[in-house]
Formats: C-alpha cells, structure tokens, sequence
C-alpha cells in the first residue's frame, strides 16, 4: 500500500515517519509512506499558498492552487487517481472500522489543512471524504494524518510479528482491551493475578475477555452497542450490570 501525506510542512511529519514501526516498515518495503510539499507548487513568485478569506474573518486560508496542482502531480505519477482524505474537524470521526476499510486500498492521499482552513472549492474537488480524529482542534491537518498512517501501518501484513499483536488490541474487536502486565511479579503492594501464571491457557483466555467487557462497560459502554459479543458475553454483561445495581 502507498499513502501520499500532502502537507506545507512534511520536515514534521518525516520525522514522525523514521521512528518506531514507521520506520521499520517503511525500510523493509511493507508500506511506502510520502511527504509531498503543497508549497512546491504554489505559482507566487513569494511561495505564499496562503491569503485572507473573502468576506472577512480571522487568519488565512490556504488557496486552492497549489493544492489542486500538488493532488494532480500525484494523480500523474501514480497513473490513476488516489483516494484523498481531507483531516478535518468537520469530517467524521475516525474509527477502528474505517482503518480496517482504509487498508485495503492501494493508494491513499492524506491532505493537511493549516491556518484557518482550506478554500471549499478545491475540498469539493478533490476530497472524497473527510475524517477527524476527535472534537477538539489542532494547529493543522499533519498529526490527524499520522495518526490515520500509523494506524493502517500497523494493519499491514508483516508489520507487526502477529495477528494477534494488533488483534487483542483496544477498539480493534470492538471493545477496549484487558489489563496487562509484566516483571516483577510483586510491584509497590500490587501483585500479577493468579491466572496468568497459571500456565491454563483456556482460563486465560477467559479471564482476558471478562476483563476487557468488564472495562469496556465501565468505561466505553457505548462500544458494546456494536461489539461481536458471544451469548456468554451477554451472559457476564449482564451479571456484571445486577452487580453494580443499586439495591432498592
């Protein structure tokens, strides 16, 4: 797979991309991730990508220009038209779901917005949907993409050592993950329960997946609504929930 990152600053995300598992994958040739600079080509003689939006307002917008022609470069050297996600505050909040969608494509286009936003018109263009990764705002579209980069990488084939390494993983089943835990087996008071030592690999399991509804419902209950749960899930859910009850 090949993700297009199309940034004013790709200096910044490149640096995120040669760390870690980025990096990792990136070298061994498992994804090819690429910075490509909006401000390339501008045509102002300034290499300005940026003016005041019309009818008044706070800060700059970024042209459509320079965007549009960064975009159809792309288009030309790939010979066919990516898929291109605008990071938006506006967009629909990203989810595991969408990841797993997003991974199967071939290619992929991340645009960055900046300053103030980005002139409509090139949005209605070129984007094919926009996504954001939570309701708060941030100073510009490139950790929005790295985050959607960094977790389709991890659903690439060989990127990790297992399926299992991104499968128990939160939100990946529809559900947060259990508790985990490592040496010593005695830390400040608290000890490694009992069961996972215990060798019984069936127990473990068990004890896995009752830790991660019992969490899922406290702390994401709203996961639950579209989780694939088993009839014993439904079964300890509901202990769970006579449990935590308030006597009358």
């Amino acid at each position: 797979m090949r993700i297009d990152i199309l940034t004013l600053f790709p200096d910044m995300c490149r640096a995120v991309l040669g760390e870690s598992i980025l990096k990792r994958a990136r070298g061994a040739g498992l994804i090819e991730i690429n910075c490509r600079d909006i401000r390339a080509y501008t045509k102002d003689k300034h290499r300005r990508v940026d003016d005041s939006p019309y009818g008044g307002g706070y800060g700059l917008i970024m042209q459509a220009q320079p965007i549009y022609d960064c975009f159809m470069s792309l288009c030309a050297e790939l010979g066919k038209r990516p898929h291109l996600v605008y990071m938006s505050p506006q967009g629909n909040v990203l989810t595991q779901e969408r990841i797993k969608e997003l991974a199967k494509l071939d290619n992929l286009a991340l645009l960055c917005g900046h300053y103030e936003g980005v002139d409509e018109r090139v949005i209605s263009e070129i984007a094919d949907e926009q996504l954001s990764v939570g309701d708060y705002v941030l100073t510009g579209g490139e950790l929005p993409a790295l985050v959607v980069a960094d977790a389709i990488s991890r659903l690439q084939p060989g990127v990790l050592s297992a399926d299992e390494a991104f499968e128990d993983e939160s939100h990946f089943s529809g559900l947060l993950e259990y508790p985990q835990y490592t040496r010593p087996f005695m830390w400040n008071g608290s000890e490694v329960p009992e069961v996972l030592l215990s060798g019984h690999h069936a127990n473990i399991k068990r004890w896995q997946r009752e830790r991660s509804l019992e969490r899922t419902l406290r702390r994401r209950p709203d996961l639950l609504i579209n989780a694939q749960l088993t009839d014993d899930d439904k079964a300890f859910i509901k202990e769970l929930k006579k449990a935590s009850a308030p006597d009358d």
